[in-house]
């Protein structure tokens, strides 16, 4: 088999977008599952931005722009809302006598926080004091996921649905739990991708 990656440049590079995307799809199936000492007060790691992490820590600005762009339009189309019912008036029991307005309005989009990720990522790769290991990850994704959450915040604070004072008492909550939980379960995906996209660069370097 490695002879093969070795010698076919098209195979090796079927493999390595195989390989991309169902890593991809492996972060997409367990966002939603409660694998034990993946949940703390509530909350479990952002897979999505571990992955985005580790693509972007090896390349340039612009992959880890498009990398967050791509992954943040896959995880808004898997939790968006597509109308949320508000109450308006005094909580009454009655709901005839309670005027109800429905108007659509949409969870705050991923696709920032996640494009923001992978830049800031990208960026931190071409400074020199970061090295590139499990502790490094580690550092960096519990930094993005705060970054990530503080973004989310933003954006429900500027849309003016919740409470200004709640969101922020939440952000605090959710952005450690995320980061703790992330940035502890980051080099699970770091170190298999890592391993292939330098055994492929190693080829390709000696071919």
């Amino acid at each position: 088999m490695a002879r093969i990656f070795e010698v076919s440049a098209p195979i090796r590079q079927l493999c390595n977008w195989l390989i991309i995307t169902g890593s991809v799809l492996i972060c997409l199936m367990v966002v939603f599952a409660r694998l034990p000492g993946t949940e703390l007060l509530g909350i479990r790691p952002n897979w999505l931005l571990i992955w985005v992490v580790v693509w972007s820590v090896k390349r340039t600005v612009w992959q880890g722009a498009i990398a967050g762009l791509a992954l943040g339009l896959i995880q808004d189309g898997m939790t968006a809302l597509d109308s949320i019912t508000f109450l308006v008036g005094p909580e009454m029991p009655d709901p005839n006598l309670m005027p109800i307005d429905e108007i659509f309005a949409t969870y705050p989009s991923h696709i920032l926080s996640l494009v923001i990720v992978g830049v800031l990522t990208a960026k931190i790769q071409k400074q020199r004091y970061i090295q590139e290991d499990f502790i490094s990850i580690a550092l960096i994704v519990f930094g993005m996921a705060v970054i990530a959450e503080t973004v989310t915040a933003i954006q429900y604070s500027l849309e003016g649905i919740r409470d200004l004072t709640l969101v922020w008492e939440e952000h605090q909550r959710i952005a450690l739990s995320s980061a703790i939980l992330s940035s502890l379960w980051a080099p699970v995906v770091y170190y298999p991708l890592n391993r292939w996209w330098e055994y492929i660069n190693n080829i390709e370097q000696n071919s």
